[in-house]
């Protein structure tokens, strides 16, 4: 009997170990678009697994520069890499997981928060700095009924690299030859006017504290901060609230097989334009900068929830959850991660 449960209690400390040994914690770090959702999912995760998730909502355009700079497990972003930005890593090829779907929309701060109707070009012309208060007769013609305030149009941005930037002004870019001449498309740019905050938090922030101000953050954004947010006409000509189910037929066109794609000004009859895939980065081959396998399988394995298991947490924090096409292509990208040229996954 001594015998035995001395087996047994080595056995339990064998045991015991194992699991810390198992457990392994991930860094990574980027877009604040889905961060709401990466928070829920992250922790639904540990609670379930033992294995901790570290996520930094620091910009896309940081969380890109960390993954390239190899500082982090995976990089956030709402902003597709270049082809320039994909060349930094030839011999070892950043990989695109896309893991929810998303609305950007345009926010501000004015008495009875009224929902308005807004076209691209008054909304290009707001941020171009050409309509320059709010009861501008371009705002006021969509918009019959509503007493809107002579005010002054505060415009507030990004100061971050932003993937809700680069989804922003892709936007405006396909849909106003002016601004596309003048600013463009990128995860910062050049603005006309403005004031600038850090994050979607920042940029919600300072809509809200500001009287006349308009911004564009993530729909979950506005919603926490009890901000109201446009109605926008898209290219069939209807206007259409952003919702879960305009975000997601949005998404109507397929995808590429390395999902780098860009669903802004959709043609769907019904379809939110200004929506966007968000992704996580990671490296095809895991065994980099000293990573163990057991980082390396963590990484795959935490991927594959967030793309399964995870999306049920989307609806409820206004995210559309990936449709059965985009899921299936995220699977082969998934399983295509090695671990010193092993797959990772069977």
């Amino acid at each position: 009997m001594k015998i035995s449960a001395t087996i047994l209690t080595i056995l339990a400390v064998l045991c015991l170990g194992g699991v810390v040994l198992a457990a392994e914690e991930l860094l990574g770090a980027g877009a604040t678009f889905p961060e709401p959702l990466y928070s829920k999912m992250f922790d639904v995760y540990y609670s379930q697994t033992g294995n901790k998730v570290n996520y930094q909502g620091i910009g896309s355009g940081g969380g890109i520069q960390q993954i390239l700079g190899k500082t982090v497990d995976f990089g956030g972003t709402d902003a597709f890499l270049t082809p320039e930005q994909l060349a930094k890593s030839p011999d070892n090829p950043l990989l695109h997981i896309p893991t929810a779907m998303g609305a950007v929309v345009v926010t501000y701060n004015l008495p009875g928060k009224p929902q308005l109707k807004m076209t691209p070009d008054v909304i290009a012309g707001i941020f171009l700095g050409q309509i320059k208060s709010w009861n501008d007769s371009r705002i006021t013609g969509l918009n019959p009924g509503v007493q809107l305030p002579g005010d002054p149009i505060v415009v507030v941005h990004r100061s971050d690299g932003s993937g809700t930037t680069f989804v922003f002004t892709d936007y405006l870019s396909k849909v106003s030859p002016e601004w596309k001449d003048k600013v463009g498309a990128g995860t910062a740019v050049k603005w006309p006017l403005g004031l600038g905050g850090k994050g979607n938090p920042g940029v919600a922030g300072l809509v809200q504290q500001m009287k006349g101000a308009v911004g564009y953050v993530e729909l979950s954004y506005a919603k926490k901060n009890n901000l109201p947010y446009t109605v926008v006409k898209n290219r069939a000509g209807n206007f259409i609230v952003p919702s879960i189910k305009s975000v997601s037929l949005a998404a109507g066109a397929s995808m590429p097989d390395d999902t780098r794609v860009s669903i802004t000004d959709t043609d769907a009859k019904d379809g939110y334009p200004i929506s966007a895939f968000t992704w996580i980065l990671v490296y095809r081959e895991q065994a980099y900068g000293g990573r163990t396998a057991g980082k390396g399988k963590a990484m795959a394995k935490l991927l594959w929830w967030m793309t399964h298991e995870g999306q049920k947490y989307c609806a409820e924090l206004l995210y559309s959850p990936l449709s059965n096409e985009v899921k299936a292509k995220a699977e082969k990208i998934i399983k295509s991660m090695t671990f010193n040229g092993q797959p990772i996954l069977k």
